[in-house]
């Protein structure tokens, strides 16, 4: 499901980053990408009370330290303007109103409703008094926090999810598969989109979206209902220079989370970029299997060797989903977009495939006679049984001595064989390794 969007904003130096990370704190599971992709934490999903939502940290959005402040804290406003469900105003209790909160609240006007006024650094009572100089801002009685020890923060958790809406689903319950078209912008995900609704389907109905001004496209193809996830998401894109493509990064997060099967659309004349191997990456979290789409074919100049060389690299690129099927699309064209509807109906089945314990246990027998585990230690290493606890994506438990034993590399082989063995065509496939450490005592899970 997804989730409203809490923007902090305000001049620097009010402790923004300070609050992100101590309202952060109350969540241990953490939304942002592979270690080293991206530089710091700028947003994190935060759960409170049963609710959840994503937090922005907006200190970090312009990383151009040569504009004027002025221009850094409008563009940080402005990006927040758009794209959040609730900003928090944040200023500094110790100092008072300054000019450049003046101007902030300016910005911040249109959305009157949606800003929430935070005072923070007001570490006892006696600064708390002096919140009343904030009413000049026009947004009310500001909300006395010290992030740095903590104080009210729990307090501000309470209005925040009191502030913030729910998220509305769709009644419809009819079984559908749930496509996410995602990629930067300008590669032709909408192109694309709008093929596969005209191209030998039927368009049912167009549901509002569970990202703010998108609409979900639900199509019948082959007596199979299949929704396709708008991300386009962001709005007025020509009033925000800065910060487009990290606002974009957020949606695609809940649209990954939401979907059932995800479409990477790449640019074949740009190739691979970062962000798409963020999305990648971010589609493997969650076990969301990927259909990688070039598109813009017909733009690359071909000969016998080009689509061996471009799955060569792709190949390499995205080593960690060297599962997913490679296509070569033109939307322009209409070049093999239909192909693109046979590889979701084929992936959900391969998603839902179910293989019994007998036949795991088979299969177990033959990949550990073939190639049986050890450790580095010398410890004995033995694996009883194996059984698919779930589908979508399959899950597979393998039960053993010590499951503290059981090697990277032998997850991966046992990984591999399972797709040798099964096939799982394009699907994401999850392991977990069990023990028992003795009688009355808990089983140990790794998840692979």
């Amino acid at each position: 499901m997804n989730s409203n969007i809490v923007a902090i904003v305000g001049r620097p130096n009010v402790g923004k980053s300070t609050l992100f990370n101590r309202l952060a704190k109350k969540r241990s599971a953490i939304v942002d990408y592979t270690e080293g992709v991206t530089r710091d934490r700028k947003y994190e999903e935060v759960e409170w009370l049963g609710k959840t939502f994503t937090l922005v940290d907006t200190g970090g959005i312009i990383i151009d330290t040569d504009d004027k402040i002025d221009k850094m804290v409008r563009y940080q406003a402005e990006i927040a303007i758009e794209e959040a469900d609730l900003i928090l105003f944040l200023v500094d209790a110790r100092v008072g109103t300054t000019d450049v909160d003046i101007k902030i609240a300016n910005i911040l006007r249109k959305r009157q409703n949606d800003v929430m006024l935070i005072a923070n650094k007001s570490d006892n009572e006696k600064i708390e008094l002096e919140v009343y100089d904030f009413l000049q801002l026009g947004f009310g009685d500001a909300f006395p926090v010290a992030a740095a020890g903590g104080r009210n923060t729990g307090k501000l958790l309470d209005e925040v999810m009191n502030r913030i809406k729910p998220i509305p689903v769709s009644d419809d319950v009819e079984d559908t598969i749930k496509v996410a078209i995602v990629g930067k912008p300008n590669v032709g995900k909408s192109s694309i989109v709008n093929r596969l609704i005209g191209e030998d389907t039927a368009i049912v109905s167009e549901i509002p979206g569970t990202t703010r001004d998108s609409i979900d496209s639900v199509i019948r193809y082959k007596k199979q209902k299949i929704t396709f996830i708008d991300t386009a998401g962001l709005r007025r894109k020509s009033k925000i220079k800065y910060g487009l493509e990290y606002f974009s990064s957020i949606r695609s997060i809940h649209s990954v989370k939401r979907s059932d099967i995800v479409i990477l659309v790449i640019d074949s004349y740009e190739g691979i970029t970062n962000q798409d191997q963020k999305i990648a990456d971010l589609c493997a979290r969650y076990y969301r299997p990927i259909i990688i789409v070039y598109n813009k074919w017909d733009l690359i100049k071909k000969d016998n060797s080009t689509t061996i060389q471009f799955e060569k690299k792709a190949r390499e690129i995205l080593r960690f989903v060297d599962y997913s099927p490679i296509m070569f699309v033109s939307a322009l064209t209409n070049q093999r977009i239909h192909k693109i509807l046979e590889m979701i109906l084929t992936i959900d089945k391969e998603s839902k495939n179910r293989i019994s314990t007998s036949k795991l246990n088979k299969f177990l027998e033959k990949v550990i006679r073939k190639f049986p585990p050890s450790h580095s230690s010398g410890k004995h290493v033995k694996i009883y049984y194996c059984t698919q606890q779930a589908v979508k994506p399959p899950h597979f438990i393998f039960f053993m001595n010590n499951a503290e034993y059981m090697t990277k590399r032998y997850k991966r082989y046992l990984h591999n064989q399972l797709r040798e063995y099964f096939k799982f065509t394009g699907v994401t496939i999850k392991l977990s390794f069990r023990s028992r450490k003795g009688e009355g005592e808990e089983d140990v899970v790794f998840d692979s």
